[in-house]
């Protein structure tokens, strides 16, 4: 540190003393959906799997979890654009502050700052966290002219005349991204409040966020800073990780000389052992102590084919015939379905016709429309029954662990078909799921003669004894033989010297003994 302080010269705000507006912090705490409750669950079931080293990495990993995890957090639609609108939600809460501080600034035309790192404005009529805040700040009363997006000034031009602008106080609301509207964004000047959607990775981010409105220039002498958390998500754990960051920062960037204390690995205790052993100069308790290594050693392995013998136990008494007998039950399952299938075909042309909530449905498109409206509605997790369709029961649920929309077809066994947002891709989806069953039927077939091959692999190998039990029984006994002569030598021992020499004393017992 008192090198680092020789090349570095490190200002910090208690040492300059700026004259900035008093910040006023405020954290809005979140009640979290019953679907946000499910999801987070189902992202809990989705790490363990992963922990557990059975998912591959292309498919699901840590860090598609972490940002699931951000964007459920802010909003459920930014993965589940079938999810409804919670007006408890951060969005919502963020719109009504806007509106009140809008309101109550008219006079000044304070303006304000939101910022959200996880959306960004679309045109393809997809979900978007701005377009949505904009709708309700509409939908509030305030003029569309007053409200503006960071990244509609693409040019340095445009962004100049938006700049001037907030600063006026014509564009009262200005939204945008850290990246887009951190450093280089001067318009402090009637900032009155400023509004943290979503958490960012790094302390840096959050500093320039702050530093847009805690700032010389602002005629304000007093500011608020909005922080949504929504509880029992993700925020809690970024905002504390950022929190971690800062500190271990500030610990360097600072006006005062901390210090930094790293105790050193003793590495000489590792060998200690071992040079005691050399230091006797009895080969007994070197031999003793490479037997010691050698039988753990063994012992470990041992252990190891125990456990592997544990598990074929499990394998052969338990699990497979439990898989067989489960397959053989599929199978005849899928056989009853199949047979239901073909009992009530699909059209060859047009559409069969659905039933929907008890309404029947003859044009597909109808169908639908049906299927998307009931799953827009849906505000819980549980699942409901949705109609029937070519003989099988539909039943629809969300998964929160996969933040799916699924309908479950009924007949003697459940089939699941993921939805979409496409009206005829439902329909093709469970089209396509009717048709598979011959497939899967000749699959679960596959699978069952399969599981009887391994179970007598198996039972093969559970028949197998440890293929080193000789050596580990030669060694034990050796050990133990060393064992008891080292106890044998650590006895005191009487000896009598022999007959003294010409004017020396009677001879004397010594005793004798082996230091250990």
């Amino acid at each position: 540190m008192s090198v680092f302080k020789q090349v570095a010269d490190i200002q910090t705000a208690d040492m300059l003393h700026l004259p900035v507006p008093k910040a006023n912090f405020h954290t809005e705490v979140i009640k979290p959906s019953e679907i946000q409750q499910e999801m987070i669950k189902g992202l809990a079931e989705r790490a363990e799997k992963i922990r557990g080293g059975g998912v591959d990495p292309h498919v699901d990993n840590m860090l598609r979890i972490t940002n699931d995890g951000r964007k459920l957090a802010l909003d459920m639609r930014l993965i589940q654009p079938l999810a409804p609108d919670d007006p408890d939600g951060k969005v919502a809460v963020c719109a009504r502050n806007v509106y009140r501080i809008w309101e109550q600034t008219k006079e000044k035309r304070s303006t304000q700052l939101v910022f959200c790192d996880l959306s960004t404005p679309t045109t393809d009529g997809s979900f978007s966290v701005y377009d949505d805040l904009k709708k309700k700040l509409l939908d509030a009363g305030i003029p569309e002219d007053e409200i503006a997006f960071i990244h509609t000034a693409d040019s340095e031009a445009k962004k100049k005349e938006l700049f001037a602008k907030v600063r006026s106080g014509q564009v009262r609301v200005l939204m945008g991204s850290t990246q887009k509207m951190g450093a280089g964004t001067n318009v402090q000047d009637r900032l009155i409040a400023l509004h943290d959607l979503d958490c960012p990775w790094r302390p840096s981010d959050l500093q320039q966020r702050l530093g847009r409105i805690v700032r010389q220039g602002n005629e304000n002498e007093e500011v608020e800073i909005f922080r949504y958390v929504t509880e029992g998500t993700f925020d809690a754990y970024l905002y504390q990780l950022v929190e971690n960051k800062q500190k271990f920062i500030a610990q360097i960037m600072t006006s005062k000389a901390p210090v930094r204390v790293a105790d050193d690995v003793d590495e000489t205790a590792l060998s200690y052992s071992e040079i005691k052993a050399l230091a006797t100069g009895n080969p007994l308790i070197i031999e003793k102590c490479n037997l010691d290594m050698e039988v753990a050693r063994l012992n470990m392995l041992k252990a190891s084919h125990l456990n592997q013998v544990y598990a074929l136990e499990e394998l052969v008494h338990r699990k497979y015939p439990a898989e067989i007998t489960r397959l053989t039950e599929r199978i005849a399952g899928y056989e009853k379905d199949v047979e239901l299938a073909k009992a009530h075909p699909k059209a060859q042309e047009g559409f069969c016709g659905m039933e929907v909530e008890g309404k029947h449905y003859a044009e597909k498109e109808d169908a639908g429309k049906a299927i998307i409206d009931v799953c827009t509605k849906m505000t819980g997790s549980d699942a409901v029954l949705l109609g029937q369709y070519q003989g099988f029961s539909m039943v629809l649920a969300y998964d929160g662990m996969s933040n799916e929309y699924r309908i479950t077809l009924k007949g003697t066994l459940s089939h699941t078909v993921t939805l979409g947002a496409d009206v005829f891709g439902n329909i093709t989806r469970l089209d396509n799921a009717l048709e598979n069953l011959a497939g899967n039927l000749d699959a679960e077939r596959a699978k069952l003669e399969e599981a009887k091959v391994q179970l007598e692999n198996a039972r093969t190998e559970l028949a197998t004894p440890f293929a080193r039990e000789d050596e580990l029984t030669e060694k034990t006994a050796r050990l133990k033989e060393l064992n008891i002569l080292l106890n044998m030598d650590e006895k005191d021992k009487t000896l009598i010297d022999e007959a003294p020499d010409e004017g020396e004393e009677p001879p004397v017992r010594k005793v004798v003994g082996l230091e250990r």
